[in-house]
């Protein structure tokens, strides 16, 4: 048996025609047809009935195509592990981040290890920090770097860092060294605050804000990058961990404003594993010495 048949076969019976078939794996449609005589003939079994350009699985090409996915996967998998291991990896380590984090410092943070740890292949997947828990407990990832503490009982979580929240708002326009500094008060009354950014604090601050200033205007706004952007375009003034803006402050797109009346929360980061083993561990000392 040829991989390449059970290739065909899965996405035949994915589209349900030979000649799509034939036009995704880049072969002809004689080619496809070869395929499947060839694995039905393999099995002793019809795998397709045919009607016209139509095809429909059989009963039984339908509870081989369980088996079918299982054997192409085992076997890709193999070649990804093999091709890793002759490309000098032998360790890997699949990363879960949240995107606030993974736009910030982190892509810093991986290419400094990398370049310490060659042996370990790092992969990476985006997850919202509400969905790492999850994904840490289903061990589709190895380590969860997320906004949001775990208290799940088989789940460790790390404290990694503690970054200062602070109020942003678009440049006025004006000189910073002789104008007068921007006023907490008529900031968030005269702009819509962009809240919910971050998974971690905004209920609370929410609150807190609509307590000093009932009348004040809210836009919800679900990610970070996006927000930073309204905020230069003058659509609103947004409280934002520190390490978010520090460019945009540096350039002067953004400016902070000294905020007295309201207590001000943090923007923490957290390492959430199911097993703390010599990967996850050796990962987590490496970036202790980074501000996250």
């Amino acid at each position: 048996m040829e991989f390449q048949w059970l290739n065909t076969f899965i996405t035949a019976a994915e589209y349900g025609n030979f000649r799509r078939t034939a036009e995704l794996l880049y072969i002809s449609q004689p080619s496809v047809t070869v395929h499947i005589k060839h694995l039905e003939k393999e099995l002793g079994i019809l795998l397709f009935h045919r009607d016209g350009k139509k095809i429909k699985l059989t009963e039984e090409g339908t509870r081989y195509l369980v088996h079918a996915k299982k054997l192409l996967e085992v076997y890709q998998v193999g070649l990804e592990d093999l091709n890793s291991f002759t490309q000098g990896y032998t360790k890997k380590l699949l990363l879960g981040i949240s995107p606030l984090i993974a736009d910030t410092i982190l892509p810093y943070v991986l290419k400094s290890y990398t370049n310490q740890y060659p042996e370990v292949e790092i992969s990476v997947k985006i997850i919202e920090s509400v969905d790492i828990e999850q994904a840490v407990l289903k061990e589709e990832v190895d380590l969860g770097l997320s906004c949001l503490n775990s208290s799940h009982p088989n789940l460790l979580c790390e404290l990694l860092s503690k970054d200062r929240v602070i109020l942003v708002a678009p440049h006025d326009g004006r000189d910073a060294e002789s104008a007068p500094p921007l006023n907490e008060e008529e900031v968030l009354t005269t702009n819509y605050l962009i809240t919910h950014n971050h998974p971690g604090y905004w209920d609370l601050l929410c609150r807190m804000v609509k307590n000093q200033y009932p009348g004040i205007r809210m836009m919800r706004v679900s990610q970070v990058h996006i927000t930073k952007r309204f905020i230069v375009e003058g659509l609103g003034v947004s409280f934002l961990p520190t390490s978010t803006v520090r460019r945009e402050l540096l350039e002067g797109r953004l400016l902070e404003v000294d905020c007295h009346s309201i207590q001000m929360p943090e923007a923490n980061t957290y390492a959430v594993m199911k097993y703390n083993h010599s990967k996850q561990s050796e990962f987590l000392k490496f970036i202790s010495n980074y501000r996250l």
